[in-house]
């Protein structure tokens, strides 16, 4: 039973080591050990603050990157327009020369054919004024054969014209 009621001597010398060993601790690791934890206490506080710092870095550059992507498909947009835009002005372009090739075409067509038409209405006029003057001789040689008939033609013919 001595262990379980413990005598005042023995109570006095714990009492005191105990006081001894709180004053050493107090007086050589209390303050380490304080240091310690505000040491950990400020790494803590710090790496969440730079957490926090991270975090807000991401949430930057995640909104810089969105922006540089709005304005790249913005670009890549107005170049495909631009480039539509081109398209069509070389088409119309291309159209509008192959039509004024094939009007000058067509009129170079046009002068030809009628320069044709002129050259032959006149080769006509021409053969037509040959078989007429061939006509013309061959009914005068005719109805000319005798002196009678040229003296009558003549006459009727000196009858026709008047004098001014």
């Amino acid at each position: 039973m001595d262990l379980i009621t413990p005598e005042y001597g023995l109570f006095f010398w714990q009492t005191i080591v105990f006081l001894i060993l709180i004053f050493l601790m107090a007086r050589f690791a209390w303050k380490p050990v304080l240091n310690g934890l505000r040491q950990r206490e400020e790494t803590i506080n710090d790496s969440l603050a730079s957490a926090e710092k991270a975090r807000k870095d991401m949430q930057n550059l995640k909104a810089d990157n969105e922006r540089l992507m709005q304005e790249a498909r913005a670009e890549r947009d107005a170049v495909l327009r631009e480039a539509r835009e081109l398209k069509e002005k070389i088409v119309a372009d291309a159209a509008e020369e192959a039509q004024e090739k094939a009007d000058s075409i067509v009129a170079q067509a046009k002068t030809s054919i009628e320069m044709e038409k002129r050259a032959a209405m006149a080769d006509i006029k021409n053969q037509v004024a040959s078989l007429s003057i061939e006509i013309a001789e061959k009914v005068v040689r005719k109805e000319l054969s005798s002196k009678e008939k040229q003296h009558q033609m003549i006459d009727d013919m000196l009858g026709d014209v008047t004098l001014n």
